[in-house]
């Protein structure tokens, strides 16, 4: 097997087994950039795909009795797409988008805070660029780069067994950040080491909540809102506040015979910045508050892959996430097997693709009670999730 079909083929399917296997990972994480594109051969490359998750999580327990029994979890998409560009020999920059963050439940009867539909997710765009350098055998590389986080949430509440009208929360917002890291290589042999820092965010985001004015009175005491029908929907500057964490990534990979490659990667993520998304008025009057007081969380994944001829590759990975809960939600272990595959067609591309199965573990909370004493907290049976990609690459 030539040390080209080596590099190429399998540069495809571990792109493809590492987003199928990260698309239901610990916290709110969905994917991550592809800046691994800065190591393809090529003057010009493009690659894009998309993951679509499938996930189940049933309430084995519920302070509401209808929500026992039901899967709250809902399916969805996680884009990416990167390009890069070679502005030298020994400098290259490339152009990534993903959705990075997200959740999204939906509840067949309102929650234990009224919550029927909840959706988050954030939208990170790009540019990393690479500097390489001779050393030894290989090359050493300085990585780094910039990015803009687009944050989105909608909330829905119901009240309709209090008389009154639903509640709308939408809150957007952007924020910045940067990543920077080293990377060793020696293309020959399929060999790489990386290191690689991504920093966190913090929100200010804004938006607006429109509600019944009987529960604003109730959860701000306001004397305005207060003086108002408790049916009257009012409309409310919103302003939400939460953290999103820094990361740091180790991924190594090798040629370790003739067709074959062995890869892993550590991720560890300090997700404890995370304790809970605070929902105020404009004027800073307290509205809502989400508990998460997570604890920081690690992703490790390993894998083996081969290529069977010049057209045609196939990787498999196991990958483990450790869960981030505390007792204040239902984040648990998670472990995916992944395999994928890429294909070479006539016309100079590359068709990727690949499938993963994750298996959620159960989770119990332990922090709620009322005032009296009373049981208010939640727990979740196992679960699994499937997910399926499909990506195509080229080259100039």
């Amino acid at each position: 097997m030539k040390k080209t079909h080596l590099k190429s083929l399998f540069a495809a399917t571990v792109a493809v087994v590492a987003l199928v296997g990260s698309a239901h990972a610990g916290g709110f994480s969905r994917g991550n950039a592809d800046t691994d594109i800065l190591f393809e051969e090529g003057n010009v490359n493009l690659r894009m795909g998309a993951t679509f998750v499938s996930p189940s999580r049933k309430y084995s327990k519920n302070p509401v009795p209808g929500l026992v029994g039901t899967d709250y979890a809902e399916s969805y998409v996680v884009p990416s797409a990167a390009a890069k560009f070679n502005i030298t020999e020994s400098v290259r920059c490339a152009l990534t988008a993903v959705e990075n963050n997200g959740g999204k439940a939906h509840y067949v009867v309102p929650n234990r805070s009224g919550k029927t539909d909840e959706e988050f997710e954030t939208t990170e765009f790009g540019t990393t660029c690479g500097v390489k350098f001779q050393a030894g055998a290989g090359n050493f590389w300085v990585l780094g780069g910039a990015f803009a986080e687009k944050f989105d949430y909608d909330r829905r509440n119901d009240f309709s067994s209090l008389g009154l009208p639903s509640a709308e929360l939408t809150l957007e917002g952007q924020e910045f950040g940067f990543r920077a890291g080293v990377a060793y290589e020696i293309p020959d042999i399929a060999l790489r080491a990386q290191l690689m820092y991504r920093s966190g965010t913090s929100y200010g985001a804004e938006g607006n909540l429109a509600a019944p004015a009987g529960i604003l009175c109730a959860r701000t005491g306001d004397p305005q809102l207060c003086g108002l029908p408790a049916n009257f929907k009012v409309n409310v500057p919103a302003v939400g506040v939460g953290e999103l964490p820094e990361s740091v990534e180790l991924k190594l990979q090798s040629g370790i015979a003739p067709g074959w490659l062995a890869f892993g990667s550590v991720k560890w993520a300090n997700w404890s910045v995370t304790e809970s998304l605070d929902v105020s008025s404009a004027s800073g009057i307290p509205i809502s508050q989400d508990l998460y007081f997570w604890k920081d969380g690690w992703t490790v994944t390993g894998g083996v892959g081969h290529a069977f001829n010049d057209r045609f590759s196939g990787v498999a990975a196991l990958t483990w996430d450790s869960g981030v809960s505390t007792g204040y939600d239902l984040t648990s272990d998670t472990w995916t097997l992944s395999l994928g595959g890429s294909m070479k067609d006539t016309l100079g591309g590359e068709l990727r693709g690949g499938v993963g199965v994750s298996y959620l573990t159960s989770a119990a909370e332990d922090k709620y009670f009322s005032p009296t004493g009373q049981d208010l907290n939640q727990a979740v049976d196992d679960g699994w999730a499937f997910a399926f990609n499909v990506g195509y690459a080229v080259k100039w």
